[in-house]
């Protein structure tokens, strides 16, 4: 028996604002009823007692200590930038504005 029927995709096809063809919306809800199927025996499975988890290692924190260094030369970074004016990177004006 089908969950996800092809009327709820269309459906929330419509709240997103996303145009399916009717093939589309055929194809949707089968693979949707699949997905469906799927987290329902997961959860079938799933017992109080295993904890949930978002992946099947630990996770460490990678970050590098956060030490303050010498700040590079004002003429080294702009040297690299397209533009620069008065010591600044000059960039395209967007807004209309003087």
């Amino acid at each position: 028996m089908s969950t996800i029927s092809r009327d709820e995709v269309a459906r929330v096809a419509v709240l997103a604002r996303i145009d399916l063809r009717p093939e589309e919306v055929d194809r949707l809800a089968g693979e949707l009823d699949v997905i469906v199927e799927s987290i329902a025996k997961v959860n079938q499975v799933a017992t109080p007692d295993v904890p949930a988890t978002s992946h099947p290692l630990p996770m460490t924190n990678v970050f590098r200590e956060d030490v303050p260094a010498p700040a590079l030369p004002v003429a080294d970074v702009l040297a690299a930038a397209p533009d620069a004016q008065d010591g600044k990177f000059l960039v395209p004006q967007i807004l209309g504005e003087e």
